[in-house]
């Protein structure tokens, strides 16, 4: 299967990495029904340390929080509201040319002891639903001040370190018997240890040990689990209700300086981006016989920080890819972001923050108000099947595609499509009753314009998954419904 022949077709590749897998074991009925709470900022102490080989170079990284459909609640609606909307609350109501950045190094390269010791707000302590968000003023609270009070009990700060290098990353309290959502890349260290010491410090400033359940390196998430008592749990909310427009809030530990409360809108839904991994399988893309599609005519750098405090960006034009649908954010995300939660005005976790875009590479990198978060729809699901079993799956369709040019073949510069090249026998691209020359449009409700976005689609979905499937075969839309296979098992 070959990639897009022309990296000016499709929309805008964006790149994050997975890392290795370190599967552990799961835990049983992981979620009781204290999934109901709300994500919380995370203090975590940034940690200098050496450059990793491979692409995940750079010690510091970040833990995500996922959102489990049945075990952590139903997330109600998303924070309305434009751009930096100021909702007013009584006291008591508190409720290109562009570098892709991996949001490693929660704790960005500056040195850990500095950032620990350094200024900035201390962690509440005493109970475990207090916050760390300081309101001094409490009859002049605007809803991003309200949701971080909400939210920041159930955001951590991660410390991992293994093969001689040292990070942080940010996380999210997913249920009370002590799991917490990440990323792969904090947990590995950008994929340099397969086994991680790890430690969590929570928002009331209590600092627990962490073991891994499980790695999913084709979605960049991990899960966590601690041993501890008085968890806040974060309410994890839904694509669904959230809006091009609406109020988006992270919190996380940019740079190392925990409990960091930055706001922006939701600049666009259903963004796929490609990430560089030398932790990804080598699973087949639709794109790409190999399983590996390259990065192309635009390579990308993660923002990896350095032992100075500087971005240490590196290509990943050579490494395996990872395809992802994200939120875009302008909201203001660095490297120690990663894996901490987006949420909305109302507190609710609506993504996990994972990558960003850069203007520069090296020290020139940071950000620019180009973020990109995974889907909380997403990120639940691939927690669950972490923690019952260990491992996530990811749906597999068996085409080789290519960008379709737009303007009905004529355009140079865009494309609208996934062009079929080839159907792998018995696979369910056959099944369905695809054909070479057919143009894949749309996949299980998203827009399809080049091989990578159909991946990132098709992989979305677990494995087993059904999704709606519209093509067009001789100038005329047809549509299907595909029942996709297991990913890994295509290695």
């Amino acid at each position: 299967m070959s990639e897009p022949r022309d990296p000016r077709y499709g929309a805008d590749p964006q790149l994050t990495q997975p890392l290795p897998p370190v599967y552990g074991r799961p835990a049983h009925d992981p979620w009781a029904s204290g999934a109901e709470q709300d994500a919380r900022a995370g203090h975590g102490a940034t940690q200098g340390g050496g450059q990793g080989a491979g692409p995940y170079a750079g010690a510091w990284q970040g833990a995500g929080d996922p959102a489990a459909q049945h075990p952590w609640g139903s997330g109600a609606g998303s924070g309305a509201g434009g751009r930096r909307e100021r909702r007013r609350f009584s006291g008591g109501s508190l409720v290109t040319g562009m570098v892709l950045a991996a949001l490693v190094g929660a704790g960005a390269a500056v040195g850990t002891d500095a950032l620990l010791d350094g200024g900035g707000a201390a962690p509440a302590a005493g109970g475990s639903t207090s916050s760390s968000v300081i309101v001094n003023d409490q009859d002049e609270v605007n809803a991003v001040t309200a949701a971080a009070v909400k939210a920041s009990p159930s955001v951590v700060t991660i410390s991992a370190s293994g093969g001689g290098q040292n990070g942080s990353g940010s996380g999210v309290i997913i249920d009370d018997e002590g799991h917490i959502l990440t990323n792969t890349h904090v947990v590995t260290l950008d994929g340099t240890t397969s086994s991680p010491s790890l430690e969590v410090q929570l928002d009331d400033g209590r600092v627990l040990p962490a073991e891994v359940v499980g790695t999913d390196p084709l979605s960049d998430l991990a899960v966590l689990k601690v041993d501890a008592q008085g968890l806040t749990p974060a309410t994890l909310g839904s694509l669904d209700d959230v809006n091009v427009g609406d109020t988006a809030i992270a919190i996380g530990a940019p740079l190392g300086l925990a409990g960091t409360v930055t706001d922006g809108i939701v600049s666009t839904l259903n963004r796929t981006i490609t990430v560089a991994s030398s932790a990804a399988p080598s699973t087949p893309s639709e794109g790409d016989g190999e399983g590996e599609e390259q990065g192309g005519g635009n390579d990308f750098f993660f923002n990896f920080p350095d032992e100075d405090g500087g971005s240490g960006g590196r290509t990943q034009g050579s490494s395996p890819s990872v395809f992802l649908n994200v939120i875009q954010t302008d909201a203001a995300i660095n490297p120690g972001n990663s894996g901490g939660p987006l949420i909305d005005t109302d507190g609710e976790v609506i993504g996990i923050n994972v990558a960003i875009a850069s203007a520069g590479s090296g020290t020139e990198a940071g950000n620019i108000g180009v973020g990109f978060s995974i889907p909380v729809d997403t990120a639940q699901r691939v927690a669950v099947e972490i923690i019952n079993n260990g491992r996530a799956t990811h749906g597999y369709l068996g085409t080789s595609v290519s960008a379709a040019p737009g303007a009905d073949g004529r355009s140079r510069a865009f494309s609208d499509g996934a062009a079929v090249e080839q159907v792998v026998p018995g696979s369910p691209a056959d099944e369905a009753g695809l054909e070479v020359g057919d143009v894949i449009t749309e996949f299980d409700g998203h827009r399809i314009q080049d091989a990578s976005s159909l991946t990132a689609a098709v992989r979305e979905l677990p494995a087993g998954g059904t999704g709606a499937m519209t093509f067009v075969r001789d100038g005329e839309e047809r549509t299907a419904d595909v029942t996709v296979g297991d990913a890994e098992e295509q290695q």
